[in-house]
């Protein structure tokens, strides 16, 4: 495990009694996460196999399961892995990291990444991990975060947040990466993905405040089909050639 990798660990290891509060029980939150899950959701076969990659707490497994399939998940933090299991306890949760993926090939009708992509060190590798475990035909959807004037600065923000020891979700300077939909699109396409997409979505982040979350909101459609530059994720769809 390389030294940023650790310190995710750790990260999350020290808030996932918190997590849940700030996707799931919170609002602003909640809104927030179901609207990239269902961007997620629309990607992947329903009824099928899923891995999820970098679960945390079950949230989108939950949802996934909700749909009549079933899920797998793996997470660096044994502490969300332990939240993650508790929550879906019919599914397997284990640890594991996305560039070395405990599983045989061809094993998963789909593969979904909602929030982590942006922490793996070696995006290559992680591709060609999900590519491996998939079945040919299968489908692979990650949101991640976008690189935009809005999110120019958040590093910046969490490394200043992470010296005044700020407790808070994501809250550190953890190398994240931010992509563009061309960069998401070539990565994919150089995995071996077919059919790929990028398109950014998500405007009404979690972290506004009112009343300007709720403006954001109402916004969010219309910004996302005229001004999708000024939305805070990407989220990007391929599928492994071949049939079930």
């Amino acid at each position: 495990m390389t030294p940023v990798e650790a310190k995710v660990q750790q990260h999350y290891n020290s808030v996932a009694a918190e997590y849940d509060h700030r996707y799931h029980h919170q609002r602003r939150g909640r809104c927030y996460y179901s609207h990239i899950s269902d961007t997620i959701l629309a990607c992947l076969p329903r009824g099928g196999h899923l891995l999820d990659i970098g679960c945390g707490t079950g949230l989108f497994i939950d949802r996934y399961l909700a749909s009549g399939g079933t899920a797998t998940g793996i997470d660096i933090s044994p502490g969300m892995v332990a939240k993650a299991q508790h929550r879906c306890r019919e599914s397997t949760c284990s640890v594991g990291t996305a560039e070395h993926i405990p599983f045989k090939g061809d094993s998963f009708d789909a593969v979904a990444s909602l929030l982590a992509f942006s922490y793996v060190s070696n995006p290559h590798k992680m591709l060609q991990e999900a590519y491996r475990v998939l079945s040919p035909g299968g489908s692979l959807a990650i949101c991640t975060l976008g690189r935009n004037i809005l999110t120019y600065g958040l590093p910046a923000i969490y490394t200043m947040g992470e010296v005044m020891r700020i407790r808070h979700v994501g809250m550190g300077d953890f190398d994240e990466r931010y992509y563009k939909e061309d960069e998401m699109y070539s990565l994919l396409t150089s995995a071996g993905f077919k059919d790929v997409q990028a398109r950014r979505c998500s405007f009404a982040h979690l972290n506004l405040i009112w009343p300007f979350y709720s403006v954001a909101k109402w916004m969010e459609p219309f910004v996302e089909e005229k001004l999708p530059y000024l939305a805070y994720n990407i989220c990007a769809r391929g599928t492994k050639p071949g049939r079930h």
